[in-house]
């Protein structure tokens, strides 16, 4: 198998073009030479062009590409030793912004090429800033070989690896009259001891970095945003570059901006996979504590930690939340939850990068207590197997190879026989491969294959920092493999599917064939979500090495431990931070300003709206009535008719979609399928206990005995279900008590008046919104109203349109009306004068009402708690007050 490459990709050569640009008015230099030391003679790299001119090339390559114009270039100036001299260097940097898998690496060698062939400059050093990147940047020169010789007309050129060991190289790189291209990472050269800055006698006597600032090179950086620190630029200026052309698709700085890819847009034009998430959570299991630490943070001598917990929510459920954290801090009320006894902050310490709790439980950032790992882990781990299975069956008539790619949290947990990872990796495909018959006879070890950190020795030898299993041979062919043969790798001859790495393979490497990527970590990934997916974006190759279009062929799926709803609202955060305001289309103009709705104090002075408020002001108390045993009944039925769900690990598939806007979102592809139950592996608390707390840190108004929440326990079917999932058990209990119990105290409410009101002085004098929830009003009080729904709106221009309206008031948020389930805010007051058939006043006394406006007049159809509220309304009004109350969809039905 041999890759296949096309020229005329327009996005490729936009890119191209656009860097050869700024160098219009170039004469094409031929071989040119310079002394450099003791009288070796290099070949350097000649620019003849201004930077005045090379400004103006920029300026009109930036208008042709639709990008904000620079008014000047942005340069790097620093002081280097050059030949024993201090000197000064300055040079421009221009930057291209692609997104991963779009052929960012492609590109600047045909650019490296086109910039010899118009200008016959000569002399480029890629600079990378990892070993991995280094061997992809080697790769793609290896394969695109033939392609870029025949493309341009077999250029004479040249590219090899920086090697201390051979300097010789450094001398090639000098001297020749060829296209010189050398391939350094940033470690090589960044450090006073580094061989390249010793005088050597392999060099007669030469410096080595004095021979290659000889050749003014041109410096070609890969992911640049990993070389803003000031010993890497000085670094870099140290190489007395003519410029440097910078390549990334997250620019932490983009110097000069020539060509922008983003996301969006590749997502959009199809020159990358699409992505599915399936995002595997922990679900209803929140009967132990659970902790994670996320962060410490120090600020004004202060030091606090941001922790995750599962907190009692006012409705009475158990949810993930984050918190921030202090010296003293007790968990079980931040948490509002008693599991958390014993969980107090006794010690944050941000150089140690850990909290500790009184209880002896200390955790590190990224750490934390509560979760099943291991069924986490095997959930993902078996869904990743399976989809490859059915992937691969599914591709394989197109000679399509599949691979599967793992990020893991830990080393440990892979290499061994007994790291989790890997025993879940063998005994999940020994399971799932007996239900397909392709896979039945393959064995598990000839599969997977992984690649970690290295180093090399003194002598020259790689070994692997995080490999325990003393199979240095199999580890070195593993690396030949994944980052050297990757024509290999996508071979059906070749049996290796499954790629394991920790943090060696985020950026630099990719394979065209990734289809799944599964992020094992004990928390959610700390890598950024489009380091993860840039592995397996790019789009898929055949056996013949011809680049597959098909839109139903190239997905990527991201199996997450996480929702999939987190995971994409992530990667559109990560993008705009990313690309900030430039990299995202405009809003809509004056789609969010803000606006205000002033009071009109004349209006309140009117003798309608006098009476009005009058009328309405008074507030009220209620008196209910329970009867316990068909309460009990009444609780007993519904909870023997609900799901109580057991703890378990479930699956929910989405696809990522890019709206009009270009934003990422998802679409539901499936409910939550259980991956993996859990019941039963956790003790029993007091769940009579577990009820009363909730109650009465949720609704303190409604309160029952023990013996009540006793007896419901004792006559319920769901004595089981309560053993396998407590929390979840007493959840729904409460729930339902609720609701049982707010029907009973609704249906027996009873509103009498108190001597207080509402004092017409708690009108705010204007009221800040956003203009889009503004509308002008004649008739109102304001001289704008406040709508919160397309309902509120529509009533409100009907009242506008009815001239029987005198007067109308959207009822402040402080105007309440007590009830059993909470506070209730009507909506609107209105003054109606009576009229007859004709449009006449019939002299008849004000019509003074207040209206609720909803969707539908028929209560059954409104939420529980809305329809009972509206019934406290009425009673309030109507019996207590005697002040007209209706339900309304609309103007028309005011009276």
């Amino acid at each position: 198998m041999r890759f296949k490459f096309e020229s005329n990709q327009p996005f490729q050569l936009q890119a191209i073009e656009a860097v050869a640009k700024l160098f219009d008015g170039q004469h094409r230099t031929t071989e040119q030479l310079a002394l450099s030391g003791e009288g070796l003679a290099a070949v350097p790299n000649n620019l003849e062009v201004d930077y005045n001119a090379i400004l103006q090339n920029l300026q009109q390559v930036q208008s042709d590409n639709g990008l904000p114009a620079d008014q000047t270039l942005k340069y790097i100036e620093e002081e280097i030793e050059s030949l024993g001299e201090e000197k000064s260097v300055r040079f421009p940097n221009f930057s291209v912004e692609m997104e991963t898998g779009t052929g960012k690496t492609y590109v600047y060698l045909r650019t490296i090429l086109e910039l010899f062939r118009r200008y016959g400059l000569r002399k480029f050093i890629i600079v990378v800033p990892s070993v991995a990147v280094r061997e992809g940047v080697l790769k793609t020169l290896e394969i695109t070989q033939t392609h870029l010789r025949q493309l341009y007309d077999n250029p004479p050129y040249r590219y090899y690896a920086y090697d201390s060991a051979k300097l010789s190289q450094v001398r090639q790189f000098a001297l020749s009259d060829s296209v010189e291209i050398m391939v350094m990472t940033i470690d090589s050269f960044n450090k006073a001891s580094n061989v390249i800055h010793q005088t050597t006698d392999r060099l007669q006597g030469e410096t080595p970095v004095h021979l290659i600032q000889a050749t003014c090179p041109i410096l070609i950086l890969d992911e640049p945003q990993n070389m803003v620190s000031e010993l890497r630029v000085r670094a870099l200026a140290a190489l007395n570059p003519m410029f440097t052309l910078r390549y990334s698709a997250t620019h932490r700085n983009p110097y000069n901006l020539v060509y922008r890819l983003t996301p969006f847009e590749a997502y959009q034009q199809g020159l990358v996979k699409r992505i599915e998430v399936a995002g595997i959570e922990q679900e209803d299991d929140v009967s132990q504590p659970f902790i994670r630490v996320n962060d410490i943070q120090s600020k004004k001598n202060v030091v606090t930690a941001r922790l995750s917990v599962h907190k009692l929510m006012s409705n009475g459920t158990v949810k993930e939340q984050r918190i921030t954290a202090k010296f003293g801090d007790d968990l079980t009320e931040k948490a509002n939850r008693p599991e958390y006894y014993g969980y107090i902050v006794d010690e944050i310490n941000p150089g140690g990068d850990f909290v500790r709790f009184t209880n002896g439980v200390e955790l590190s950032i990224g750490e934390s207590i509560g979760e099943d790992k291991a069924a986490i882990f095997e959930a993902q781990i078996r869904y990743t197997i399976e989809e490859h299975f059915l992937k691969q069956r599914r591709l394989k008539p197109h000679g399509i190879k599949v691979l599967s790619l793992f990020f893991i949290d830990r080393v440990d947990n892979y290499v061994g026989d007994e790291g989790i990872i890997r025993s879940l990796f063998r005994k999940c495909f020994n399971e799932l491969k007996l239900k397909y018959p392709n896979w039945k006879e393959v064995d598990v070890e000839d599969v997977q294959a992984a690649y970690f950190a290295q180093r090399r020795t003194r002598s020259g030898a790689i070994i692997y920092e995080d490999s325990r299993t003393g199979e240095a041979q199999r580890d070195v062919e593993a690396y030949d493999l994944i980052m050297r043969d990757k024509e290999r790798l996508l071979s059906f001859e070749e049996p290796t599917s499954f790629i394991f790495s920790h943090s060696a393979l985020r950026e630099g490497w990719d394979s065209p064939n990734v289809f799944q990527i599964c992020t094992l970590n004990q928390t959610a990934s700390e890598m950024k979500k489009r380091q993860e997916i840039g592995r397996g974006v790019r789009l898929a190759v055949d056996q013949t090495g011809n680049r597959i279009y098909e839109k139903r062929v190239n997905v990527l799926t991201v199996i997450a431990n996480e929702s999939y709803m987190n995971y994409v609202e992530r990667l559109q955060t990560e993008t705009v931070e990313e690309y900030g305001d430039q990299g995202l289309p405009p809003r809509p103009a004056n789609a969010r300003r803000r606006g205000v709705a002033k009071l009109r104090k004349e209006y309140t002075l009117k003798p309608e709206f006098l009476e009005l408020w009058e009328r309405i002001k008074h507030k009220t108390r209620y008196t209910v009535t329970v009867d316990t045993e068909q309460l009990i009944k009444e609780v007993v039925a519904a909870l023997d008719e609900s799901e109580i769900r057991p703890p378990r690990v479930t699956v929910t598939k989405a696809q990522v979609q890019v709206d009009d806007e270009q934003i990422f979102t998802a679409m539901q592809m499936s409910g939550a399928k259980t991956a993996i139950d859990l019941s039963g592996r956790y003790p029993l608390p007091n769940l009579v206990d577990v009820m009363m707390h909730i109650l009465e840190n949720t609704t303190p108004s409604m309160r029952l005995t023990r013996k009540t929440l006793l007896n419901i326990f004792m006559r319920t079917r769901k004595q089981r279900e309560a053993l396998d999932n407590p929390q979840e058990f007493a959840s729904v209990a409460v729930r339902i008590i609720k609701e049982k119990l707010a029907d009973q105290l609704i249906d027996g409410i009873q509103y009498e008046k108190i001597d207080e009101c509402y004092e017409m002085c708690q009108l705010e004098a204007s009221i800040d919104s956003w203009k889009e929830y503004l509308i002008p009003a004649k008739h109102s009080v304001y001289d704008h109203v406040i709508f919160d729904s397309e309902v509120e709106r529509k009533f409100v221009e009907g009242l506008e349109r009815r001239d029987d309206v005198k007067l109308y008031l959207k009822l402040p948020s402080f105007f309440t009306v007590p009830t059993p389930i909470g506070e209730y805010n009507p909506d609107w007051a209105v003054v109606v004068e009576p009229r007859d058939a004709h449009g006449e006043p019939t002299g008849e006394q004000m019509l003074y009402l207040v209206r609720e406006t909803k969707g539908t007049t028929n209560l059954d159809e409104l939420r529980p708690d809305e329809a009972r509220k509206i019934h406290c309304g009425e009673q309030h009004f109507k019996d207590a007050l005697g002040v007209d109350y209706k339900v309304v969809k609309s103007a028309e039905e005011l009276i």
